[in-house]
């Protein structure tokens, strides 16, 4: 059977950090609230003159450099961004540019917070089906620009940046043993569209609008959409929770993150944390806390990784696979 294998990963955070107290001197809130109720301390802003193509290029370069895999071998540049540089062309086509890359193909996917989950399945089922080799899967955003800086419950959430991961075909035995990505389980439900959304587009406003939260309502979701997603893709892995080595979940809430990591009987130790330092990156936000973790040697060969994300639609889902 063929797998998708991991073979390096990559960041980029923007130079300018963006400490709690910032928000202090402009909103009724304070460092001690944003930390009690989302574990948030700090988040990375882009500078005026970078878009979502600038960082998803450097993050790119990053995983590319740590794979050894030169851009021109490269069969595929997805990248998942719920903010793009254009309405049209695509993120990933920008990315494919700057990369030096003429051939090949790149498309963009827009699944909110969940983007990276679907686009690591896009890329997954590619290369299953012997569509590409060698693909670079690529989360990028920068949320800062859809911001409604009068709103306290949304604001001091986000921040931008952007990870990346090449993926490699190898031929595995078709066993839950096997390296690379072993199972995934996506899911949707447009009924709860209203819960987090933004009041703006090209066919409505004609502006990039602001984002929209019922902060309440997406944490009970996320808590139960989470840990459900998480326990039926390792179903189809053929493993257990006990099993498991890493979560590395959606980056959005401490709270959220410890329920469902209580929800699948996991103690935070096994835990990848980057909430702290990033805010809530959306689709950036699991590439980030991979090639983090990777760069401080916390993966080892054979470890099971689960990733999980929801965002807006809602959308959820979940990746296992083994280093």
């Amino acid at each position: 059977m063929r797998r998708a294998i991991v073979r390096g990963t990559g960041h980029y955070l923007p130079e300018r950090v963006i400490e709690n107290s910032w928000f202090e001197d402009r909103l009724d809130t304070s460092d001690e609230w944003i930390r009690t109720r989302t574990g948030i301390e700090r988040r990375h802003f882009a500078a005026e003159d970078q878009r979502t193509s600038d960082l998803g290029i450097l993050a790119a370069r990053a995983a590319l450099d740590k794979a050894g895999i030169a851009a021109d071998r490269i069969d595929a540049v997805i990248v998942a961004t719920s903010t793009p540089d254009l309405t049209f062309p695509s993120v990933a086509t920008m990315v494919q540019a700057g990369l030096g890359m003429h051939g090949g193909f790149a498309y963009d996917l827009q699944a909110v917070c969940a983007g990276f989950v679907y686009a690591l399945a896009n890329a997954d089922a590619m290369i299953r089906a012997g569509l590409a080799e060698r693909v670079l899967v690529i989360g990028a955003e920068t949320f800062s620009r859809i911001m409604d800086w009068t709103d306290r419950g949304t604001c001091v959430l986000f921040g931008d940046g952007a990870g990346a991961v090449v993926l490699e075909a190898a031929e595995g035995e078709g066993t839950p043993a096997d390296r690379g990505i072993l199972a995934t389980d996506l899911n949707s439900d447009g009924q709860y569209r209203d819960l987090l959304y933004v009041d703006g587009g090209v066919a409505s406003t004609g502006t990039a609008g602001h984002l929209r939260m019922q902060g309440n309502l997406v944490f009970r979701h996320a808590v139960e959409k989470l840990a459900d997603t998480a326990h039926r893709a390792l179903d189809k892995a053929g493993l257990a929770p006990e099993q498991v080595d890493w979560l590395v979940p959606h980056q959005a809430n401490l709270r959220i993150i410890e329920a469902t990591a209580r929800r699948m009987h996991l103690p935070m130790e096994k835990v990848v944390l980057t909430v702290a330092d990033h805010g809530n990156t959306s689709a950036a936000s699991i590439p980030l806390a991979l090639s983090v973790a990777d760069a401080e040697g916390r993966f080892k060969p054979g470890d099971v990784l689960v990733a999980e994300a929801i965002g807006g639609g809602l959308a959820w889902g979940s990746v296992v696979l083994r280093w």
